[in-house]
């Protein structure tokens, strides 16, 4: 067992902030409970106070105490600071791959796996640039504008989730993305000038992917399907679908195939009244050089 003072200030939760358990998540809640409880048994088999634990690895005793209770969810440093203290051999460190799983929302998590799945992705937002598409930069400046506000746990761990989706664009094979953004998302700065750029930029980069198609809904369309709310049609490699809009069920996933016609049907009509891929490329270069 190793053990190390830390001569500088210890952490405590302001100094993580996102990393808060969610008790809706019941499965969140059972595996944030279960490790907490492995890292409590070990540490007092080694006869360590929670305070001699909680220097060891840079953290406050109170911190220590939630993590151990359930009550605060892991960071993998910690886990993996912890193996070493306490000798555990690797054990330790490996509970990472079950807390990992719990970090982001539950709905969240939920929305992530079947994007990670699925070999086709159409996706149509009327109040924002998608979250697949949003810099962590700009994400952080739409949570902010949130009323009631956000905490800043809440903020911290939305955008830590929306950042973790982005592995869809990493995976192999990937799948064929296609995005509608409207036009007045590109031009308010949601964060500040800087920021807007930044998500331009990012825009750009990712419309350059041969497998992302990107367009944008100009303003001055005086025709536009997707008046009725934003649109999600996820298609699977086997030959499965999954949609979901506000206007149909209510916003809950709808597999029926009447209820995904109509969302294809739609699509495809916001499609074809948007720019081009071509022209919208121009258009947010266009609107990168006004901003």
């Amino acid at each position: 067992m190793s053990v190390e003072a830390d001569a500088g200030r210890l952490k405590t939760e302001a100094d993580e902030p996102g990393w808060e358990v969610d008790p809706d998540d019941e499965w969140g809640v059972a595996v944030v409970a279960t490790v907490g409880r492995q890292l409590k048994l070990r540490r007092e088999a080694v006869g360590m106070r929670a305070a001699e634990f909680g220097r060891a690895l840079g953290y406050g005793e109170d911190l220590v105490y939630k993590i151990e209770g359930g009550k605060r969810i892991p960071r993998q440093d910690y886990l993996d600071r912890a193996d070493e203290v306490l000798d555990a051999g690797g054990l330790i460190s490996a509970a990472w791959e079950d807390v990992k799983k719990v970090r982001y929302p539950k709905k969240v998590r939920d929305l992530a796996q079947m994007e990670g799945k699925a070999v086709e992705l159409q996706l149509y937002d009327p109040l924002n640039i998608h979250g697949l598409l949003q810099t962590p930069e700009y994400a952080r400046g739409l949570l902010l504008m949130r009323r009631p506000a956000y905490t800043e746990d809440e903020v911290e761990r939305f955008i830590s989730a929306r950042v973790a989706r982005k592995a869809v664009f990493e995976r192999d094979p990937v799948p064929e993305l296609s995005f509608v953004l409207e036009e007045w998302t590109l031009r308010r700065p949601l964060g500040g000038r800087e920021v807007l750029r930044g998500q331009l930029e990012h825009l750009l980069e990712a419309g350059r992917l041969r497998n992302v198609e990107l367009q944008v809904m100009p303003m001055d369309r005086e025709e536009h399907a997707g008046l009725a709310g934003g649109i999600e049609v996820l298609k699977f490699e086997d030959g499965s679908a999954v949609g979901r809009t506000q206007a149909v069920a209510n916003g809950r996933p709808a597999s029926e195939p009447k209820q995904l016609r109509i969302l294809e049907l739609r699509y495809g009509i916001i499609r074809a009244q948007a720019l081009t891929p071509r022209e919208s490329t121009a258009f947010i270069e266009q609107l990168l050089g006004e901003t």
